[in-house]
């Protein structure tokens, strides 16, 4: 009998992939490749990087399931994973210039109406203007913290500083990002 994986939980199908059900780990996947690949390509300011950063991150995920200790904390983890593989290839070599543009879903699904659509899209528009401005530190922290979710302790290991220096860099990154964005408030 087949089970309907597409309902199931992400700790069921996190538990059931580090067991090696490869569908499990297929429908986990899928349920977050977009997220990932978002996170990814804000971190890596490259398409083609963040793809790539996925595809080594997928691999690094179902090899390193087994060892979650939390089902349940699945997701965070993943996009821990994410974070790490997309700082190894920023490190490796320069990140792509092919794609600047994130092309997120519609909240709706497409459904907004196009007058919604075409004031979110300006608004998704000027904050990334508005993140390109920042420079590197403060965006790659401000990224790691708002869309990845991560503690300042990880994002202070994963920029080789100090939660101290991690907080004033994300403290100045918001500043800036209010200010700059105040129009669409």
């Amino acid at each position: 009998m087949a089970v309907d994986l597409a309902s199931a939980a992400d700790a069921v199908l996190a538990s059931r992939a580090a067991e090696g059900d490869e569908r499990a780990f297929e429908q986990l996947l899928r349920r977050h490749l977009g997220l990932m690949t978002a996170y990814a390509t804000r971190l890596t300011s490259s398409r083609a990087d963040a793809n790539d950063a996925v595809q080594e991150a997928s691999i690094a995920i179902w090899r390193e399931l087994p060892t979650l200790a939390d089902p349940a904390a699945v997701r965070g983890w993943m996009m821990r994973i994410v974070s790490r593989k997309s700082f190894d290839l920023v490190r490796a070599r320069r990140p792509a210039s092919d794609v600047d543009e994130l092309e997120l879903p519609s909240e709706h699904g497409g459904r907004d109406d196009p007058e919604r659509a075409a004031v979110t899209g300006d608004a998704l528009s000027g904050l990334r203007e508005a993140l390109q401005r920042l420079p590197e530190s403060q965006r790659q922290v401000w990224t790691l913290r708002e869309v990845g979710g991560e503690s300042y302790a990880d994002i202070a290991e994963r920029t080789g500083t100090t939660v101290t220096a991690v907080r004033g860099l994300l403290a100045r990154a918001r500043e800036t990002l209010t200010r700059d964005m105040e129009a669409w408030r």
